[in-house]
């Protein structure tokens, strides 16, 4: 959880302070990293609680809780990767219109439609889900209040809510992934067209971070909502579940920095921006320093006591004075 939560602050915090990655592409990417951050603090804090503890328990407050969260953050993942891939699109299909189509107020209205829709759909499935009576056993047969598990503990038949949910499951997959195949398409069509090796280079390398993540999220979602419960087992959806709740978020920003010359380039900057800014810091104190310095000397106390760099700073004047004050009376 802490090595997830960090490499994706830390992408958060580098797009921020680095100006060159304030673009679109960055600022969604930025997004990303926290729909990331909330989605693992949903789920992992408890399961490492329970593990430490030794007590396995969820309230259904809190379970309820857990799943809107958890759905609410997915569906907003799952559609901000797609609308993501329509920014690549502008990118190299369009570029001369791509400071219009991408503005700032269109990055945030992407934005506000991911959140939006992903808020719909907790909003939509949790209530149904947890209306059902759990009369059979109440241990979950997993690490958090995931759909599939909760629904096997009600002792009424969930078939057609079930089909219903992979129905509107297929949806929330198939339209971002249409939008996404289509974005594509038209990419490699361009990226073909291009004579250029080094934009076709850049243009692939940009692409394929954004598509192993895509096929990383959208493959373990697929196989828990889309195929039928008949061809899992309990513990393949544990080891799928565990696979795009924590370890997707985790290796999302190694993905996108590997092969990513700005990223990269942005991250080797900092080690040298820490060092200005300490060193502006130094400079500050030392003219502070000599400041103090000039004033000491403008003054006729004598100093018979502290001498050195270290008297010339406030504190130690004061020092001086005090002890020279002592030593006349």
């Amino acid at each position: 959880m802490g090595t997830a939560e960090a490499s994706n602050m830390a992408m958060i915090i580098l797009i921020h302070i680095d100006s060159r990655l304030h673009t679109p592409m960055y600022f969604l990417l930025s997004q990303l990293s926290l729909m990331d951050i909330l989605y693992i603090s949903t789920i992992v804090p408890k399961m490492l609680v329970d593990q430490v503890m030794s007590q396995r328990a969820i309230s259904f407050a809190g379970c309820t809780a857990q799943h809107f969260l958890y759905l609410s953050l997915a569906g907003a993942e799952f559609f901000l990767l797609g609308l993501m891939s329509y920014d690549r699109y502008i990118a190299i299909c369009n570029p001369l219109r791509y400071p219009v189509l991408m503005s700032r107020r269109i990055c945030w209205l992407i934005v506000a439609a991911a959140w939006l829709v992903g808020s719909m759909d907790g909003f939509l499935l949790t209530p149904v889900t947890m209306q059902f009576p759990f009369c059979a056993s109440r241990e979950i047969n997993h690490f958090f209040c995931e759909v599939p598990a909760l629904l096997k503990l009600s002792c009424m038949d969930t078939s057609a809510y079930e089909t219903a949910m992979s129905v509107c499951c297929i949806m929330m997959l198939l339209i971002p992934f249409s939008v996404i195949s289509a974005s594509y398409t038209r990419i490699l069509i361009t990226v073909y067209r291009m004579s250029e090796a080094e934009g076709r280079g850049k243009a692939v390398a940009t692409c394929s971070s954004h598509m192993v993540v895509v096929g990383l999220f959208y493959g373990a979602a697929t196989y828990t909502y889309v195929l039928p419960h008949s061809y899992h087992t309990p513990e393949q959806d544990k080891a799928v579940s565990a696979f795009y709740t924590i370890l997707t978020p985790m290796l999302s920003p190694l993905i996108y920095s590997l092969r990513n010359k700005d990223v990269t380039g942005a991250l080797q900057k900092v080690p040298n921006s820490c060092f200005r800014a300490f060193s502006d810091i130094n400079y500050t104190v030392l003219d502070h320093v000599l400041f103090q310095s000039r004033v000491l000397e403008s003054d006729q106390f004598p100093s018979p006591v502290l001498h050195g760099l270290a008297g010339l700073t406030p504190v130690f004047w004061f020092l001086q004075y005090t002890v020279f004050k002592a030593a006349i009376t």
